[in-house]
Protein backbone atom coordinates (compact mmCIF):
# COMPACT_ATOMS: atom_id res chain seq x y z
CA UNK A 1 0.00 0.00 0.00
CA UNK A 2 1.27 3.74 -0.94
CA UNK A 3 1.01 6.59 1.99
CA UNK A 4 -2.32 7.81 0.72
CA UNK A 5 -3.95 4.49 1.21
CA UNK A 6 -2.95 3.61 4.60
CA UNK A 7 -3.62 6.64 6.18
CA UNK A 8 -6.96 6.37 4.18
CA UNK A 9 -7.15 3.21 6.36
CA UNK A 10 -5.67 4.60 10.02
CA UNK A 11 -8.05 8.06 9.51
CA UNK A 12 -5.08 10.12 9.58
CA UNK A 13 -3.75 12.67 6.76
CA UNK A 14 -0.64 11.48 4.69
CA UNK A 15 1.30 13.87 6.12
CA UNK A 16 0.92 12.26 9.45
CA UNK A 17 2.21 8.89 8.43
CA UNK A 18 5.42 10.51 7.16
CA UNK A 19 6.13 12.08 10.01
CA UNK A 20 5.62 8.99 12.28
CA UNK A 21 8.03 7.24 9.62
CA UNK A 22 10.44 9.75 9.71
CA UNK A 23 9.97 10.97 13.59
CA UNK A 24 10.25 7.08 14.61
CA UNK A 25 12.51 6.00 12.50
CA UNK A 26 10.50 3.43 10.93
CA UNK A 27 12.58 1.16 8.77
CA UNK A 28 9.84 1.72 5.62
CA UNK A 29 10.56 0.15 2.07
CA UNK A 30 10.40 2.81 -0.85
CA UNK A 31 9.88 1.71 -4.31
CA UNK A 32 11.43 3.06 -7.34
CA UNK A 33 10.13 6.85 -6.96
CA UNK A 34 11.25 7.07 -3.30
CA UNK A 35 7.64 6.61 -2.11
CA UNK A 36 6.83 4.74 0.34
CA UNK A 37 5.88 1.02 0.63
CA UNK A 38 3.83 -0.54 3.38
CA UNK A 39 2.99 -3.89 3.79
CA UNK A 40 0.63 -5.70 6.33
CA UNK A 41 3.74 -5.72 9.01
CA UNK A 42 3.91 -2.00 8.87
CA UNK A 43 0.01 -1.15 9.04
CA UNK A 44 -0.21 -3.23 12.00
CA UNK A 45 2.98 -1.19 13.57
CA UNK A 46 1.62 2.17 12.74
CA UNK A 47 -1.73 1.07 13.77
CA UNK A 48 -0.17 0.41 17.36
CA UNK A 49 1.44 3.92 17.25
CA UNK A 50 -2.12 5.47 16.82
CA UNK A 51 -3.46 3.60 19.67
CA UNK A 52 -0.07 4.67 21.87
CA UNK A 53 -1.10 8.28 21.13
CA UNK A 54 -5.01 7.89 21.27
CA UNK A 55 -3.62 6.71 24.64
CA UNK A 56 -1.93 10.12 25.76
CA UNK A 57 1.73 9.07 25.04
CA UNK A 58 3.55 12.19 22.85
CA UNK A 59 5.08 10.95 19.65
CA UNK A 60 8.68 11.47 20.96
CA UNK A 61 8.39 9.29 23.86
CA UNK A 62 6.98 6.21 21.91
CA UNK A 63 9.71 3.91 21.32
CA UNK A 64 9.28 1.36 18.38
CA UNK A 65 7.67 -1.36 18.76
CA UNK A 66 9.75 -3.39 16.00
CA UNK A 67 12.96 -4.23 15.43
CA UNK A 68 14.50 -1.74 12.94
CA UNK A 69 15.04 -3.49 10.09
CA UNK A 70 17.79 -2.48 7.32
CA UNK A 71 15.85 0.17 4.44
CA UNK A 72 15.78 -1.22 0.84
CA UNK A 73 15.16 0.53 -2.02
CA UNK A 74 15.31 -0.68 -5.50
CA UNK A 75 17.92 0.43 -7.14
CA UNK A 76 18.64 0.69 -10.63
CA UNK A 77 21.43 -2.39 -11.48
CA UNK A 78 21.65 -1.29 -15.54
CA UNK A 79 23.12 2.32 -14.29
CA UNK A 80 24.98 0.55 -11.56
CA UNK A 81 26.56 -1.46 -13.79
CA UNK A 82 27.68 0.76 -15.96
CA UNK A 83 29.24 3.05 -13.20
CA UNK A 84 30.99 0.02 -11.53
CA UNK A 85 32.44 -0.67 -15.08
CA UNK A 86 33.46 3.20 -15.89
CA UNK A 87 34.96 2.82 -12.10
CA UNK A 88 36.74 -0.46 -12.71
CA UNK A 89 38.22 0.72 -15.68
CA UNK A 90 39.29 3.76 -14.18
CA UNK A 91 41.04 1.51 -11.29
CA UNK A 92 42.34 -0.25 -13.69
CA UNK A 93 44.31 2.47 -15.26
CA UNK A 94 45.36 4.41 -12.47
CA UNK A 95 47.29 0.53 -11.32
CA UNK A 96 48.79 0.78 -14.86
CA UNK A 97 50.00 4.31 -14.26
CA UNK A 98 51.36 3.53 -11.05
CA UNK A 99 53.42 0.21 -11.73
CA UNK A 100 54.85 2.33 -14.76
CA UNK A 101 55.70 4.91 -12.31
CA UNK A 102 57.03 2.43 -9.56
CA UNK A 103 59.18 0.44 -12.51
CA UNK A 104 60.73 3.91 -13.87
CA UNK A 105 61.19 4.89 -9.81
CA UNK A 106 63.09 1.69 -9.23
CA UNK A 107 65.24 1.62 -13.01
CA UNK A 108 66.20 4.98 -11.85
CA UNK A 109 67.60 4.15 -8.27
CA UNK A 110 69.63 1.17 -10.16
CA UNK A 111 71.17 3.61 -12.14
CA UNK A 112 72.29 5.48 -9.39
CA UNK A 113 73.18 2.77 -7.17
CA UNK A 114 75.41 1.73 -10.53
CA UNK A 115 77.24 5.07 -10.59
CA UNK A 116 77.91 5.03 -7.31
CA UNK A 117 79.24 1.50 -7.36
CA UNK A 118 81.36 2.53 -10.36
CA UNK A 119 83.06 5.62 -8.19
CA UNK A 120 83.44 3.35 -5.47
CA UNK A 121 85.66 0.87 -7.58
CA UNK A 122 87.17 3.60 -9.00
CA UNK A 123 88.05 4.98 -5.89
CA UNK A 124 89.15 1.42 -4.74
CA UNK A 125 91.98 0.97 -7.44
CA UNK A 126 93.23 4.18 -7.33
CA UNK A 127 93.95 3.46 -3.30
CA UNK A 128 95.31 -0.01 -4.29
CA UNK A 129 98.04 1.96 -6.63
CA UNK A 130 98.44 4.21 -3.69
CA UNK A 131 99.61 1.30 -1.43
CA UNK A 132 101.15 0.06 -3.70
CA UNK A 133 103.86 2.60 -3.96
CA UNK A 134 103.79 3.37 -0.27
CA UNK A 135 104.81 0.04 0.13
CA UNK A 136 107.05 -0.16 -2.55
CA UNK A 137 108.95 3.49 -1.10
CA UNK A 138 108.82 2.10 2.27
CA UNK A 139 110.65 -1.22 1.08
CA UNK A 140 113.42 1.16 -0.62
CA UNK A 141 113.60 3.20 2.64
CA UNK A 142 113.85 0.55 4.79
CA UNK A 143 116.32 -1.83 2.91
CA UNK A 144 119.55 0.60 3.43
CA UNK A 145 118.69 1.43 6.54
CA UNK A 146 119.26 -1.73 7.87
CA UNK A 147 122.30 -2.62 5.76
CA UNK A 148 123.45 1.33 7.98
CA UNK A 149 122.12 -0.12 11.34
CA UNK A 150 124.06 -3.30 11.15
CA UNK A 151 126.82 -1.72 10.46
CA UNK A 152 126.51 1.24 12.33
CA UNK A 153 125.88 -1.24 15.20
CA UNK A 154 129.25 -3.47 14.89
CA UNK A 155 131.16 0.01 14.74
CA UNK A 156 129.34 0.68 18.16
CA UNK A 157 129.94 -2.62 20.14
CA UNK A 158 133.64 -2.31 20.08
CA UNK A 159 133.77 1.08 21.02
CA UNK A 160 130.81 0.39 24.04
CA UNK A 161 133.34 -3.23 25.37
CA UNK A 162 136.55 -0.67 25.34
CA UNK A 163 134.59 2.08 26.93
CA UNK A 164 133.44 -0.94 29.48
CA UNK A 165 136.98 -2.48 29.88
CA UNK A 166 138.23 0.81 30.65
CA UNK A 167 136.14 1.75 33.22
CA UNK A 168 136.44 -1.61 35.14
CA UNK A 169 139.74 -2.19 33.54
CA UNK A 170 139.76 -5.89 32.13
Amino acid sequence: MNTSEVAKLLGVSSSTIQRWVKQLELPMERNDRGHYYFKDEDIDLLKKIQEQIQNGALLQDIAPIQEKKSRRGVVKAVENEQAMEKLFAKVSELEISLNAKADSVASYQLLQHRREIEDLQSQVKELNLQLETLQKQVAELTTPVQTETTHFHNKKKPKKKNIVSMLFGF
